[in-house]
């Protein structure tokens, strides 16, 4: 590194009056690609230290910028990594990325940012400090639909946009541990669509219960209590994974009875005659107790009686839901009829009447059939975006909050319909206007390849090391400067990558009223402890709601 010492002075040049952003810091060492490299003189980092400009006062740190003067351009990269170089404790090394660049101004500003690089600079060349006015250049929003979200760092006032267009055509993920204001970002990126889009159409997985206060002005809750799913929309796997209690041949052999009388049941309905390719995935309402007087009759044709148990089983269990008021929300007798246009107009927001989000708390489910809730949700979506694309075509957003608990990476675990109908939203919902929204703290549980397909990543802090490595795998390779410092974000604070953005930025997010976050905020166990009185009255209240299943 002495070769590269004299070209640096060891008292900083700043006259008064200058611009520091004239100021050159360094030279460019090595170009190979995403992976270049500049050195920095230390003495100008710290006489940028205290500038008033936080652009500048920034130069340096990972996750900043620099600009590399060519010609008439201004080439822009982003800081990736910094080290001391060897026997000079006075120069830094730098690994950079390339972000894009600008044509060349007077007082060395630059106009017209664009991504991507046409021409690499060559070794040797300046380097020199990015101000905020050419952060303005790089990250104020276009004319494109957007939505602003918070401030980018370490600006006070520039704002960082998402461009929904570009973010919903190729789907998002919002990814953080517990904690770092996950849910509450996910409500601020929604309530800003729902400005921008007041007919839009969003449905959105709920499994906690938490977003029905987000939202209860801007779109309709269903639960338990109003939901009204129709069993008969269930298609035969989901139909499988209800009624079929066995596994190995066993479960093959139920199966396959199942499918049988299930075909028979839906054939008994009047719209089966208008119908010419009727299958038993077919969404063509049937009475459960049709289902269980064919399998009655299918019984009695049993010549042996070990050959009855199969029928017994299904029977049992269908009878056995049924008579459960938990799942009265589904298998009431009275979603028999043909309400499928409501259902879907209700759900869908067709027409939204400036409600566009429709929340669906499954906090309230059995937890054994959950999945399959979610799958006949899901799967409603992309169906009808599939049979609607020659029509008049409106796109839908699905959002499915602990995407990890529908997705997991573990195949063998339960719940084969819901991750296989959301991969292949994932991988072909986007040709049928079907937008993917997933929010998880543990990316690392995601199946292989769901996150690789959402082409813009809302990444806040994530303490585990493995989803660091997820999240980093992901992302593009101009990102990576700013994937670094994911351990170190503060709450509400995230990176965003992809093509939701023209660049990868570092956002504070914006707060929300109070009215408008969801219900997800931890319990302050030194003010609850404190409370006493009236505990006799809250178990009882608390026995009352457990025995009834029901809030």
């Amino acid at each position: 590194m002495n070769d590269l010492s004299p070209s640096f002075s060891a008292t900083p040049p700043v006259a008064a009056g200058s611009l520091a952003q004239d100021l050159e810091v360094g030279r460019v060492l090595s170009i190979a690609g995403s992976a270049s490299e500049v050195a920095l003189a230390m003495p100008m980092l710290r006489a940028l230290e205290d500038d008033p400009d936080p652009a500048v006062a920034a130069a340096g740190q990972v996750g900043s910028q620099l600009k590399i003067r060519l010609g008439g351009r201004w080439l822009i990269a982003n800081v990736r990594e910094l080290r001391l170089a060897p026997d000079d404790d006075e120069t830094v090394l730098a690994g950079i990325d390339f972000l894009g660049e600008g044509d060349a101004a007077s007082e060395g500003r630059m106009l017209g940012f664009r991504r991507g690089v046409t021409r690499y600079p060559l070794p040797g060349a300046r380097v020199y400090p990015v101000a905020t006015s050419d952060l303005k250049q790089m990250f104020s929003a276009d004319e494109r639909p957007h939505i602003e979200v918070g401030t980018i760092y370490p600006t006070s006032d520039i704002r960082g946009a998402l461009y929904v267009d570009a973010m919903l055509g190729k789907h998002f993920a919002l990814l953080g541990s517990t904690g770092t204001g996950k849910s509450t970002s996910a409500a601020l990126i929604l309530h800003r669509i729902c400005d921008l889009a007041p007919e839009g159409h969003i449905v959105m997985i709920d499994p906690h219960g938490e977003y029905s206060a987000a939202f209860r002005h801007r779109g309709e809750i269903f639960d338990v209590g109003n939901l009204a799913l129709p069993y008969w929309m269930m298609n035969f796997e989901e139909h499988a994974e209800v009624f079929v209690t066995t596994e190995g041949a066993e479960r093959q052999m139920d199966s396959d009875i199942l499918a049988k009388a299930l075909l028979a049941a839906r054939a008994k309905n009047r719209l089966a005659e208008q119908i010419t390719k009727m299958t038993v995935d077919s969404p063509v309402p049937y009475l459960l107790s049709d289902l269980t007087n064919i399998l009655t009759q299918e019984m009695g044709k049993m010549e042996k009686a070990g050959g009855t148990a199969p029928y017994m089983r299904l029977k049992a269990k269908i009878d056995e839901i049924k008579a459960d008021p938990r799942y009265a929300f589904m298998f009431s007798g009275m979603l028999v009829a043909d309400n499928m246009r409501n259902f879907l107009s209700r759900l869908f927001r067709l027409p939204g009447h400036g409600k566009p989000i429709s929340i669906i708390d499954v906090s309230g489910v059995p937890s054994d059939i959950t999945s399959v809730v979610v799958a006949v949700l899901a799967r409603a979506v992309f169906d009808y975006a599939l049979w609607s694309r020659d029509d008049t075509q409106r796109p839908i957003l699905l959002v499915c909050e602990e995407a990890h608990r529908y997705i997991p990476s573990d195949r063998m675990t339960s719940g084969a319909a819901v991750r296989k109908i959301l991969e292949r939203i994932a991988k072909e919902g986007r040709k049928y206007g079907v937008s993917l929204g997933l929010i998880t703290q543990r990316p690392s549980d995601l199946a292989e390849g769901v996150l690789s397909q959402c082409g813009t990543i809302i990444a806040m802090r994530l303490n585990n090391e493995r989803d660091q490595a997820f999240v980093k795998a992901a992302m593009p390779e101009g990102a990576r400067g700013f994937l670094d410092s994911i351990p170190a974000l503060r709450n509400r604070e995230c990176i965003i990558c992809g093509e939701g953005v023209s660049i990868p930025i570092r956002v504070s997010l914006d707060d929300l009223e109070p009215e408008k976050r969801p219900a997800s905020s931890d319990p302050l166990f030194s003010d609850l402890w404190r409370q006493v009185g009236g505990e006799e009255a809250m178990v009882e209240r608390v026995i009352k709601k457990w025995r009834n299943q029901g809030r």
